[in-house]
């Protein structure tokens, strides 16, 4: 965030998104435990500070003390209780209501909703609201949430072979 150049980069969640930093500003965020099995690869070698869960208690008395006063309890980010809603969910409601042999206003009706919503639903022009969702998943037999939300990042093939990324690596202007 500050632009500082680092070779142990912490990766922390700030407002739902993952970012990789420097020790100064782990502060801003809550710190992302990464998956202790050895079968996935990361961006970066975290292998000894993904196990801080037992050794950061021990090394809170000096470094990060002196950093932030309670480090060794991180703040809540709110977004981590969170489910991401499924990028296609549009074509999962479609899907499911075609294949039950429904049509919009039918299905409006079962859920006591109004046929608009779900025309807009299906077309990608509103999310639904978790109630709604709820409704949607319990009714059609379908789920909403996206899985395997670490998958969409190793679509992604950008930036350099060294595995550092600029923020050109990821924006695309508009000329």
């Amino acid at each position: 965030m500050c632009g500082a150049e680092t070779s142990s980069p912490k990766t922390i969640k700030v407002e739902g998104a993952k970012l990789d930093v420097c020790s100064d500003c782990t502060d801003f965020g809550t710190e992302v435990k990464q998956p202790s099995s050895s079968s996935s690869s990361t961006k970066y070698s975290t292998g000894s500070s993904s196990s801080s869960s037992s050794g950061g208690g021990q090394s809170s008395g000096s470094t990060s003390s002196s950093s932030s006063g309670g480090s060794s309890q991180r703040r809540s980010d709110m977004f981590d209780d969170m489910d991401e809603l499924a990028t296609d969910y549009d074509d999962r409601v479609r899907n499911a209501r075609e294949s039950k042999g429904l049509s919009q206003s039918e299905l409006a009706n079962e859920l006591n909703e109004k046929a608009s919503l779900i025309r807009k639903i299906e077309r990608g022009d509103t999310l639904p609201s978790d109630r709604v969702q709820s409704e949607l998943e319990s009714f059609l037999e379908i789920n909403l949430n996206a899985e395997g939300a670490s998958g969409e990042d190793s679509e992604w093939s950008g930036g350099s072979s060294t595995g550092s990324y600029t923020l050109g690596d990821v924006v695309k202007r508009k000329d």
